[in-house]
């Protein structure tokens, strides 16, 4: 929201305060409260008057400092809040004196200056990371509504990260963005998942603790700041140190909530029915017939909307014209080793059963004069589900509950944006505060009954809308996009920016959704949705089963999908760091490489993982350009090697995607590669990529159930290449790629193949010989 007339002046209507100076400190339990009035006080009399400012400074935990901008301290804080994390563990140390009030917690600290001119700065490591200096902090009133704004500075070729899943520039300098969950699509300034953080290049987070509407300037209103406000009377943002970005993404994700570890069989390929498309048990049936017929492994069948009948969505009741033996179904698809997911909304149509009961019951969201809030632009006369009523959450999750007492595995929570703000919530909640945090509460609803019904570590649903703190229920995908490279591209971008605002894991429709893709887009779009932490195929009006677009699409599904499978001891491995540290899966390259420049505005690639670098193909003939960064990189698929830093151009057939692998990782393939969830250390082999002298690498391979099944250290020294293996119980081996030749090997039988030397280990320890030139 923009305040001002250009620099000097402010727009028709709006006034402005800014603190001037400090007036007054207190401090109590760690935490600083400084009196700032908005004018000079050079006498006595200047004391009778207000506003002022009142900034509170504390830390929930190290390298975390929150400010509290408030006017009016009678405003009656009605929820919902955030649910933030408080370690107790900051240590936070305090100081003032005549020239400047100053909090520290771990290696970041505020310092507040008493001397001639307003300004706070937020320093680290000997460093100013930004500062709030005169006229950035204040009260804005305008006609519209009293306003609470901030301005952080930005330094000079500092960028800015995050702020949701959004599906223009991956920069965000430049934007303006308002965090306000809508069912915009893929292609325009709305998004489904908007998230109150951003990520600078400077080595620092911000995250505005505030759930409703937040107004972001980045370096648009004020070219050289980030701006960002809330209507009310209050205003509280945390900074967040790293310094590296993937730093800054542990300690937010720390205080907001660190993902859940998906299932492995997540993994896997879905299929879905698509949107309106015909079908029935027989037609889901020949999909599933189909894929196995030509050596396609399946993980996920996926059941869009109309298993429902049509004006009763929600109901939670299978269509008996259509799917008469619900219970024999799902039998027979979980015979062929498939899991079930149905879709599902919050909304209540008024052609539903449960619409009166719900209605009656008080669990349906209501006006301010008590009448039903409904609706009829999803499903005629809807209601929507208000999950601020306990028993309301509990009445919900019981009609799902007798899904999967019928065999139903995971359910995709569509939806959850279309909240209106002219009603009251059970619980007294503000509307417009609510509007975006509804998404956590319908997702966590279902999230939980997944994790109380099939144990934690088993549970994940397919979730459209969030906001902060809902990447604890994963997965996500982006929405609806096109049937167009553009929507490829962009649903990148999206993915991307939502993985630098904290969640771990995301998906989106290879294909696209809105549409039917020709059959080069189709291929392409395979290549980049099975390289993505969740796979699948999902339309609108047309099947993606493979055969429906030509042969080649078949051989080139079978291809990725076998290929992921494969990766899997490598990605779950991934995901666990997503799980217990907040990094993505998918990662920006800016945030594995925040050194390199080149990497700075890159969003046509990425790193999935640590090690594996992807550059999806969006062009029907093949043409592709991606950056290399620093070092000797290898092609995964044919053990080319790669020099770095440099661009890249080349032409790829359909079953080709380049994907690199890093300078000196250790990267375990499994053995299997028709099912994703396997004992991946049984036969694992370890690809050892370019070890340089002196190298030192270890690499962990999970059990499919979460835990650790092996650890391998894999050192070179000279012409000596050592791994010594813990937990370790089956056959496992090594290939050795861009060593050289090898001389011999102890603990080991040593086998040439293409992509280079192949050593089968069965023990602990092995001790491979390098041919010296």
């Amino acid at each position: 929201m923009k305040f001002s007339d250009g620099y000097w002046m402010l727009r028709p209507g709006v006034q402005a305060v800014h603190p001037v100076e400090v007036l007054d400190v207190t401090e109590e339990d760690g935490s600083l409260v400084v009196v700032a009035p908005g004018h000079p006080v050079r006498r006595r009399g200047d004391l009778l008057k207000g506003p002022v400012v009142t900034i509170g400074l504390s830390s929930p935990m190290p390298d975390v400092i929150g400010v509290t901008l408030t006017h009016f301290q009678g405003e009656v804080d009605r929820g919902p809040r955030f649910e933030l994390a408080d370690d107790g563990g900051a240590s936070v140390r305090t100081h003032h004196d005549d020239e400047a009030v100053t909090l520290t917690s771990g290696e970041l600290s505020v310092r507040v200056s008493r001397e001639d001119s307003w300004r706070v700065d937020f320093e680290a490591g000997g460093r100013v990371l930004t500062s709030s200096d005169s006229r950035a902090a204040g009260f804005m009133t305008t006609p519209d509504g009293h306003f609470v704004r901030e301005q952080l500075d930005l330094g000079v070729g500092e960028v800015v990260y995050g702020l949701g899943e959004r599906f223009g520039p991956l920069v965000k300098n430049g934007q303006v963005v308002d965090v306000w969950n809508a069912d915009g699509g893929t292609n325009s300034e709305q998004a489904y998942k908007n998230v109150p953080f951003y990520l600078s290049s400077a080595g620092y987070g911000v995250f505005v603790d505030h759930p409703g509407a937040v107004s972001f300037e980045v370096g648009s209103e004020n070219v050289t700041r980030v701006q960002f406000s809330v209507e009310g009377q209050s205003l509280r943002y945390f900074v967040i140190h790293g310094p590296t970005p993937k730093e800054v993404l542990r300690k937010y994700t720390a205080l907001t909530g660190r993902p859940a570890l998906p299932p492995a069989w997540s993994f896997g390929l879905w299929l879905s029915t698509s949107f309106t498309t015909s079908y029935d048990e027989e037609t889901v049936s020949g999909f599933v017939d189909g894929m196995a017929e030509r050596g396609i492994p399946l993980s996920v069948f996926h059941f869009d909307c109309f298993w429902m009948r049509e004006f009763h969505w929600c109901d939670f009741t299978w269509d008996p014209r259509t799917f008469p033996d619900p219970e024999g179904m799902l039998t027979r698809l979980k015979a062929r080793g498939l899991r079930v997911c149905v879709w599902i909304n919050p909304y209540i149509a008024q052609a539903s059963p449960l619409f009166a009961e719900g209605a009656a019951a008080g669990y349906l969201l209501r006006k301010p004069n008590g009448d039903v809030w409904q609706g009829d632009q999803w499903q005629p006369g809807m209601a929507l589900v208000d999950f601020t009523h306990p028993a309301a959450r509990e009445w919900y999750a019981a009609a799902l509950e007798g899904l999967l007492d019928q065999g139903v595995d995971c359910f995709k929570t569509d939806f959850g944006e279309r909240v209106p703000t002219d009603v009251v919530w059970f619980d007294g909640s503000d509307p417009q505060r609510m509007h975006n945090y509804y998404s956590l509460l319908y997702n966590r609803t279902v999230f939980d009954l997944l994790e109380r019904r099939r144990g934690t570590g088993d549970a994940v649903v397919f979730a459209r809308s969030a906001t902060a703190g809902a990447q604890a229920f994963p997965v996500h995908w982006g929405g609806d996009c096109e049937s167009t490279f553009e929507a490829m591209a962009e649903s990148l971008r999206g993915g991307l920016s939502l993985g630098a605002s904290g969640f771990g894991f995301w998906s989106h429709d290879i294909g696209g959704f809105e549409g039917t893709p020709d059959a080069g887009l189709f291929k392409r779009w395979i290549a980049f949705g099975l390289l993505s932490s969740h796979s699948r195929l999902h339309g609108s009006s047309s099947y993606r089963v493979p055969w429906v677009f030509d042969e080649e699409s078949v051989d080139v599904l079978r291809t990725f999908t076998r290929l992921k499978a494969s990766l899997m001891p490598y990605l779950y491995e991934a995901a666990r760091q997503a799980h217990t540290e907040g990094v993505p899966v998918m990662r920006a390259m800016a945030l594995e490489f925040p050194g390199d420049p080149a990497c700075t505005h890159l969003e046509r690639q990425y790193l999935l993982g640590g090690d594996l670098l992807v550059a999806p193909v969006f062009s029907a003939d093949g043409d592709v350009s991606y950056y290399v960064p620093d070092g000797t990189w290898t092609r995964f698929l044919t053990g080319e090697q790669v020099g770095g830093p440099r661009w890249v151009r080349e032409r790829c057939g359909y079953s080709e995607v380049p994907l690199l692998v890093r300078p000196g990782a250790v990267v375990p393939v499994g053995a299997v590669d028709d099912r994703p969830d396997y004992d991946y250390a049984e036969g694992v082999t370890l690809r050892a990529y370019a070890l340089a002298d002196g190298a030192r690498v270890t690499t962990t391979v999970p059990a499919p159930t979460g835990e650790t099944a092996a650890v391998f250290e894999v050192s070179r020294e000279a012409d000596v290449v050592r791994v010594r293996a813990e937990g370790a119980t089956g056959n496992w081996r090594l290939l050795l790629v861009g060593v050289g030749s090898v001389a011999g090997a102890a603990g080991g039988e040593v086998t040439e193949t293409e992509l280079g030397v192949l050593v089968h280990c069965a023990g602990t320890d092995l001790v491979v010989s390098l041919r010296s030139g």
